[in-house]
């Protein structure tokens, strides 16, 4: 695949594999093998994951590694899934997560 303009990985010196992509809210992203979906959203610009319940505040990465639910999405269907923690994978469907996201779909945040 071509370097998209917003892409926000360095260019060269790296074997990244075979790109490939996966759906965010209906269009596509740019992945590599071993990507997590917020470093691959986070090379394409996406900062905002989800909204907050009450406010609805925009939150996205903080932590960056499993501890603050901060990054939680939607992903194939499921809420609360953290994105950090979530390897990026061919076809995926990955979705802003609003409040607490589709009912009956959580997969236990706090």
């Amino acid at each position: 695949m071509t370097k998209q303009p917003f892409d926000r990985r360095i260019a060269t010196g790296l074997d990244r594999g075979e790109a490939f992509t996966f759906s965010f809210d209906g269009k596509p992203v740019e992945a590599y093998p071993g990507e997590s979906v917020a470093a691959a959203l986070i090379a394409h610009g996406r900062r905002k994951f989800r909204d907050t319940l009450k406010r609805e505040m925009p939150r996205g990465l903080y932590c960056g590694m499993g501890v603050c639910w901060e990054c939680i999405m939607v992903i194939d269907g499921r809420a609360a899934v953290r994105a950090c923690m979530t390897q990026a994978e061919p076809g995926m469907k990955v979705e802003t997560q609003h409040g607490l996201g589709p009912p009956a779909t959580m997969t236990g945040a706090p």
